[in-house]
């Protein structure tokens, strides 16, 4: 077929380079493989990911939890340095960090890539990425799909979601409904800003390839490093704490919306949240991103994690075991509050 200047027409010249997917396919196969678990049935680049129920079938009564995320904005940085292998990572960690605060082990994971341009090189650095995320939650990477978008999205863009299933004995699901008072807060530290607020964090710096290249000293970093540090996974601290024989009774992923709307999603409705200023550690960047954009503290605390990327809330019996557990696991973690009668709000003291 010919367009009416008569120029022949194909797939390739309306923006879509199928030979460019398959080199993208074989350059990623050696990241996905280091994601197997024993469930997994079948190979790569099948029509679907087959994922055995067998050991499934043992439990009493399993539930299915599921999860879906992005990286947001925060993928521009990625642009910006040409960095492409840490973005991963923030995806899975976004879908799998919401899953096991629900008490469940994540089983696969599934990523969309969807790009202006294929190019296999940049596309193999995000799914190795996610391969290592994916092999840091202990989940099986068993598919996904790269989209070429000619026209609808610049050349060197793409945007990154996934999404995560996980199981978990309907008796060990940790819902916030025992949560009393009295009982105590534990805070687990975060890697740094995470994947949320990077709109108001573009705005703060001017985010260009520049200002993302300065080096602080309060930082000991450039601030594009410090940015694009993947975003925490939960997976391992959560099970050493019920390896540990503590239950945890309710669980917060401090994502978008800060301590101020996640704290409560883990509480009963009369049951409020007591956090102790001072009572944890808070990376230089949020002080130097309060600084930079005259931020407001309640606004800082609505937004970021502000250094807790999860809270758990444990019987005050449980805490010092809790604290142990999580120190075994590699995670840094303080007692941080308590929780108590109330209307379902934090409270900072």
């Amino acid at each position: 077929m010919k367009n009416k200047s008569g120029e022949k027409m194909d797939y390739k010249t309306a923006g879509v380079d199928i030979e460019a997917g398959y080199r993208s396919v074989e350059l990623m196969k050696q990241y996905v493989k280091g994601t197997m678990r024993p469930e997994v049935l079948g190979g790569i680049g099948g029509f679907s990911g087959a994922f055995s129920l067998e050991k499934i079938k043992n439990m009493e009564k399993p539930v299915l939890l599921s999860g879906t995320d992005g990286v947001g904005t925060k993928i521009q940085l990625a642009y910006l340095l040409d960095k492409h292998d840490t973005v991963g990572i923030d995806c899975v960690a976004m879908c799998v960090n919401d899953v096991v605060c629900a008490g469940a082990e994540p089983l696969f994971f599934l990523d969309y890539i969807a790009c202006g341009k294929n190019y296999p090189e940049k596309i193999a650095a995000i799914v190795k990425g996610v391969a290592e995320g994916c092999r840091q939650a202990g989940a099986a990477l068993v598919g996904g799909e790269t989209a070429e978008h000619p026209g609808l999205m610049p050349e060197e863009e793409y945007d990154l979601a996934g999404f995560a299933v996980g199981v978990a004995e309907e008796k060990d699901l940790i819902t916030g409904a025992d949560v009393k008072p009295g009982d105590v807060l534990i805070g687990i530290a975060s890697s740094g800003v995470h994947s949320n607020g990077f709109s108001l964090i573009r705005k703060v710096f001017d985010v260009n390839k520049e200002t993302l290249s300065v080096y602080y000293e309060e930082l000991g970093a450039t601030l594009g490093e410090t940015l694009l540090t993947p975003t925490r996974i939960y997976v391992k601290a959560l099970r050493e704490v019920k390896q540990a024989g503590v239950t945890v009774k309710g669980c917060s992923h401090i994502t978008g919306g800060g301590f101020y709307e996640n704290i409560p999603r883990m509480l009963p409705e009369n049951i409020s949240a007591n956090v102790k200023k001072g009572s944890f550690e808070i990376p230089p960047i949020f002080a130097l991103m309060q600084r930079c954009g005259n931020l407001e503290e309640k606004m800082m605390y609505n937004t970021y994690n502000m250094g807790l990327g999860m809270v758990l809330a444990v019987d005050a019996a449980d805490a010092d075991q809790t604290v142990a557990a999580l120190g075994k696991a590699g995670e840094k973690a303080w007692v941080v509050g308590e929780a108590a009668a109330g209307g379902h709000e934090v409270m900072f003291v």
